[in-house]
Parts: structure tokens; C-alpha cells; sequence
């Protein structure tokens, strides 16, 4: 897609943290970027405060954190093509519609909420999982958020479902210069079992790297100068995919869009590596 790189913003540090990766990200992609804050300020015409905050406090609240990201990204970015936008909206659902129009959409793992225990922002988990475009999460350490490592850990699933999720991430790895592990995790039911038969292992690792090399085969005629190391490991995905994540970049997983009407579905794999991951975190849709 052509479309602008969106970051959501609300002014917490981690809003801001992926304001700066989004930054850097719309620089490497040579992509518009443009600065989103929700406020749901619609709901204090009906239900006044008792300490008097009115509308047009909480607007003029909103602007001032949309000006001061602004100010930010130009300031690490003086070149980039900045726009900024407010919506009177539930920030989930604003960031769900922008995201129609969105070639990336950025956000942070945590928001102002005071739920201080909760692994994941009650905004980018559903946003995550609902979005029309790739959602990627800002989380984990600072030389991972950084880029310290050169690589992106790519999660491979069925063939026919990792068209779109391998070439986001060869394309990530292209604009970055970086290297990919592409993992393809298997599991042997009779390997839980005391005695479990030898005769099952070697079958189960052919067939996970035959899906390996056919998930990666066109892709990597597409992206020919990427270093791709491609690994069928035995195991839960992830587990293995967290574990990666701790070397990485970025993690790159898919999630499986639906026709019903509850959208985007994020399963075991989307929701272990937004909760747990190491590093940043893109959700690509796939069918």
C-alpha cells in the first residue's frame, strides 16, 4: 500500500516511544506520517464532571498532545512529511478506521490507563487484532526497539497463509539491511509420550521444512538480497518465536482474517508475542 504510516499517540511514554520508531520506520519506507490522538471528548456533553471539564478543555488537551508529538517526530525527522489529525472517537475504533487507508499502523504496548499490571494497552491489543493493515507494537528492550540486533524473526505458518506475512518481512529486512530467521515450528504428539516412537521425528522435520521452503520460495525471488536463515524447530510457536524475539528486531507473525464479523482473530501465537515478545511486534493480515 501507498497509504501513510499512522502512529497512535496519547501522550504516555509509551505512545511516545512508538512515535519515535514510527518515525524512523516512515523514514526507511520514504512514506507520509501522520500523528493520530482519539478522545472520546463527546462523552462530557452529557455527563459533566465534578471538577468543571468541559469540551473545549478536552480538545484543547487533545491538540496540545497531537502538537507536542509533532513537534517531536519533526524534531528527530526535520525532512518528513508530518500531518497531524484528532478524532472525537474511542481511540480502538479510531485507530481500526484509519487503519483502511494506513499502508502501516504503529502503536504502543501500554496507554495512560491505570492498570498498571496489564501486559498489553486495552488500545493496541484490539487494534492489533482488528486492524485492515499491518499493526506493528512497539514493545520490549531498548537495543531491540533500537534495531541493535540486524535481525527479524519471521513466524511461518501453512504455505498457503504466509504469503503476505513473509513479504513484510523480507520487505522490512530489505529497508533495514538486516537479516531474517524464518521459523517453522513442529510438534510430535509422540514425543510427550514416555516411550515415544523414533521412527515419527524424521518425518515431521522433513515435512515442516518442505513448508519452510515452499512458504519462502517465491519471496525470497522478490527480495534476492536478503539473508534468510530458515529453521523447522520442534516445539510450541510460540515459545520458540518469544524466544527468538530476545535476538531480534522486530517479530513478524500473521493473523488470520475472517469473514464473520468479528474481523481479524488473533490466536495463541499473535497473543503470546504481543504480551511477551522482546521486541517490536507486526501483525500482518493474511486470509
Amino acid at each position: 500500500m501507498d497509504g501513510p504510516l499512522i502512529v497512535g499517540v496519547d501522550g504516555s511514554e509509551s505512545s511516545l516511544r512508538a512515535l519515535d520508531w514510527a518515525v524512523d520506520e516512515a523514514q526507511r519506507r520514504k512514506a507520509a506520517l501522520r500523528v493520530v490522538h482519539a478522545s472520546r471528548w463527546e462523552w462530557y456533553e452529557g455527563h459533566q464532571p465534578s471538577f468543571d471539564v468541559d469540551r473545549r478543555s478536552v480538545e484543547q488537551y487533545a491538540e496540545h498532545i497531537t502538537a507536542q508529538a509533532a513537534e517531536r517526530a519533526r524534531l528527530r525527522a526535520p525532512r518528513a512529511a508530518i500531518t497531524t489529525r484528532v478524532v472525537p472517537q474511542d481511540p480502538a475504533a479510531a485507530l481500526i478506521e484509519a487503519s483502511r487507508e494506513a499502508s502501516v499502523l504503529v502503536v504502543g504496548s501500554r496507554g495512560r490507563g491505570t492498570f498498571a499490571g496489564l501486559l498489553l494497552g486495552s488500545v493496541s491489543l484490539p487494534v492489533a487484532a482488528h486492524a485492515e493493515t499491518p499493526v506493528i507494537v512497539v514493545r520490549g528492550n531498548d537495543k531491540n526497539v533500537d534495531g541493535g540486533f540486524g535481525q527479524i524473526t519471521l513466524g511461518v505458518g501453512p504455505p498457503e497463509r504466509a504469503a503476505a506475512v513473509a513479504e513484510f518481512a523480507l520487505r522490512e529486512a530489505d529497508l533495514r539491511g538486516c537479516a531474517v530467521l524464518a521459523l517453522r515450528a513442529w510438534r510430535c504428539p509422540a514425543h510427550e509420550l514416555p516411550d515415544y516412537p523414533n521412527t515419527d521425528f524424521e518425518a515431521h522435520v522433513v515435512h515442516a521444512e518442505n513448508e519452510l521452503t515452499a512458504a519462502l520460495r517465491d519471496v525470497r525471488k522478490t527480495h534476492p538480497t536478503v539473508t534468510v536463515h530458515a529453521t523447522a524447530q520442534e516445539g510450541r510457536a510460540r515459545d520458540a518465536l518469544v524466544e527468538s524475539s530476545a535476538l531480534s528486531d522486530l517479530l513478524v507473525v500473521g493473523a488470520r482474517r475472517r469473514s464473520s464479523a468479528l474481523g481479524l482473530q488473533l490466536g495463541p501465537v499473535g497473543h503470546a508475542a504481543l504480551h511477551h515478545s522482546a521486541c517490536p511486534v507486526a501483525v500482518v493480515p493474511h486470509t
